[in-house]
């Protein structure tokens, strides 16, 4: 018997993290506070390193990408969570799914290829710094931002487009408070082997690539440190990338709890509580690293308060 695509016709369910009805109020206000820190955090770095001449530089230029990728990775899923506890709902639209699909993958691909930047900019920095303003000049940088949004706008649009060829048999109830890729492939009852091809492949190419990328500047930047005479000068050197090293952890050690923790556990609900910490608590904590023990971030937020700008 042929089987139909009826993907359009049943309806698609948002578990969330608790189906516990009392916790609902608590968790609407624990979202809705994560998400104003993380846009009010957030926006503030893209403020004081449009606006404050001595931030022109490419780790801000870098840093003000990273910030709106962070503004728009929750911005997929978040709002939408809000309104479906606040309507006491867990219905969510087939487009509306699908379009979760392509800007959740796409931001949060962009993330990791933007840190991988990042990395890149201190490799130079502190490995070659006499020829750090020829190699990082405003060209390249841009080069780099517009190679990582391209990548990860074309990744997204194929998933996408492999999403849409997955077809359901019953209404799909998802254990997770948003839809992701790997959710739809396995609740499909249509033939999803194109489709895994394209996940594995790009965890392999989009998420270990710019992993090894990252632990290979690094690695460089250990050698360099090592290699300076002085004590104030390896802590000198060190404190430029301790902030990125942070968030690189945090992201990085946050995705693979969830994968790891998914892959041993068959609670699925236990998942999606863990992918708050990388769809959510990760972006929401950015700002307040690089700002903490960052002098040059701090100066220009007493200037800008000061309006002396």
């Amino acid at each position: 018997m042929e089987q139909k695509n009826e993907t359009q016709v049943y309806k698609i369910f948002l578990l969330g993290v608790s189906q516990n009805s009392t916790l609902q109020p608590f968790l609407f206000g624990l979202f809705l506070f994560m998400y104003l820190v993380t846009v009010l955090g957030n926006l503030v770095i893209i403020l004081v390193t449009i606006s404050d001449s001595h931030l022109h530089t490419p780790m801000y230029f870098f840093l003000s990408n990273l910030s709106l990728a962070d503004i728009s990775f929750t911005s997929t899923s978040i709002p939408k969570m809000l309104v479906n506890i606040q309507i006491h709902s867990k219905v969510i639209t087939y487009e509306g799914c699908i379009t979760q699909v392509y800007f959740f993958t796409l931001f949060g691909v962009l993330d990791s290829l933007l840190l991988t930047v990042m990395a890149y900019d201190r490799f130079v920095a502190i490995c070659h710094p006499l020829h750090y303003l020829v190699i990082m000049n405003v060209r390249f940088c841009g080069l780099l931002v517009l190679v990582s949004w391209v990548t990860a706008a074309l990744y997204s649009l194929l998933e996408s487009l492999m999403t849409l060829r997955l077809s359901f048999c019953t209404d799909l109830e998802i254990p997770h408070f948003l839809c992701e890729f790997n959710q739809l492939i396995l609740l499909a009852c249509s033939n999803t082997f194109a489709n895994d091809v394209v996940m594995y492949s790009a965890s392999v190419l989009l998420g270990g690539g710019p992993f090894v990328g990252i632990l290979y500047s690094y690695a460089k930047i250990v050698s360099a440190i090592h290699a300076i005479s002085s004590a104030h000068g390896r802590h000198k050197a060190f404190s430029t990338c301790a902030s990125h090293l942070s968030v690189v952890s945090l992201f990085y050690f946050t995705i693979l709890g969830v994968y790891f923790s998914s892959s041993i556990s068959e609670n699925s609900q236990l998942t999606a509580k863990a992918s708050v910490m990388y769809s959510v608590v990760t972006p929401m904590l950015n700002p307040f690293i690089y700002s903490m023990r960052n002098e040059d971030i701090m100066g220009a937020l007493r200037r800008l308060f000061r309006g002396k700008l």
